[in-house]
């Protein structure tokens, strides 16, 4: 395996609407679509889609929703032996853009938060070059939070981590495991500062300090910035016309993950994060736009 992904499975139930209301507010919904989601399943099949050996470690509900997530992964071409079928309720994300791209976005998380270490096998975990995190709800338990930090214990594989604003609102004191075995971290620029309390180019050295060896901070349409606490890069982002911005930052990763496997050096893989998530955000959905290698230049 190249990389395997470990993180929520969640059906997106995207709505193209008027305005996304604020409080007291109302608005109309125009369209809606349903897509297969989660932050680093969407990776994933980023991953997939670009040539790379793919597998990943999750749960879906004995539901139909549960159906559509899994059949898409195995269509795409992901190693879904590791997804465990369950009682209960498959996660499901409900997302709300507007006529500019933006979004908001209201997760339920089902059986994603039930993960336990009785659910991973090791072996296969062990067989990656790279193990891909997001993050988890952990509404009514953190247990897939703790599974998460007790397989880097028992993996010698890179960790590349996308942690979400939800566990960047932890602070890097609860996340002190994963940080300090994280070889790449993609947050996005207010997601540094929620888990540094700094500015994103100050928060990224915090981030350094904390055994992180490269940081690569999504800016929306101002591009990326990349460091590696010697090097250090803002790229712009490429112009294209915004449909929707849902799942920018998974295609981002895929593509700056690609590009390191591929031995580029940490400005190259911005400019592919970039080149990919300009891709995604021009179609409906988080998976729609994926590119293959060949789209954006690859073998």
């Amino acid at each position: 395996m190249d990389v395997i992904g470990y993180g929520a499975l969640n059906l997106d139930k995207i709505m193209s609407v008027d305005k996304i209301p604020k409080a007291d507010e109302e608005g109309f919904i125009i369209s809606q679509e349903y897509h297969p989601g989660g932050s680093a399943a969407n990776t994933i099949v980023g991953l997939a889609r670009l040539g790379l050996k793919t597998g990943y470690i999750g749960k879906v509900g004995s539901d139909g929703e549960g159906r559509i997530l899994l059949e898409d992964m195995k269509r795409e071409g992901v190693d879904s032996r590791n997804i465990k079928a369950c009682d209960g309720n498959s996660g499901a994300a409900l997302c709300f853009v507007d006529g500019k791209g933006d979004r908001a976005m209201l997760i339920i998380p089902g059986v994603n938060d039930t993960i336990s270490m009785d659910d991973i096998d090791l072996e296969y975990v062990k067989s990656c070059k790279f193990l891909h995190l997001s993050s988890f709800i952990n509404k009514s338990t953190d247990l897939s939070f703790q599974t998460q930090k007790k397989i880097l214990k028992e993996t010698k594989a890179e960790i590349s981590f996308d942690p979400g604003q939800l566990y960047a609102e932890k602070g890097t004191d609860e996340m002190k495991d994963i940080l300090s075995r994280t070889k790449v971290i993609f947050p996005s620029e207010h997601e540094v500062t929620l888990l540094t309390g700094c500015d994103y180019k100050k928060g990224s050295e915090v981030l350094i300090s904390e055994g992180v060896e490269i940081v690569a901070v999504t800016r929306g349409e101002e591009g990326c910035y990349v460091t590696d606490g010697t090097d250090e890069y803002d790229i712009p982002a490429e112009k294209v016309d915004v449909v929707d911005t849902t799942g920018a930052g998974d295609a981002f990763d895929a593509g700056f993950l690609y590009g390191l496997i591929m031995g580029n050096g940490i400005k190259e893989c911005g400019i592919l994060g970039n080149k990919v998530a300009s891709c995604s955000i021009q179609k409906i959905g988080t998976r729609a736009g994926l590119p293959t290698d060949k789209m954006i230049g690859g073998s």
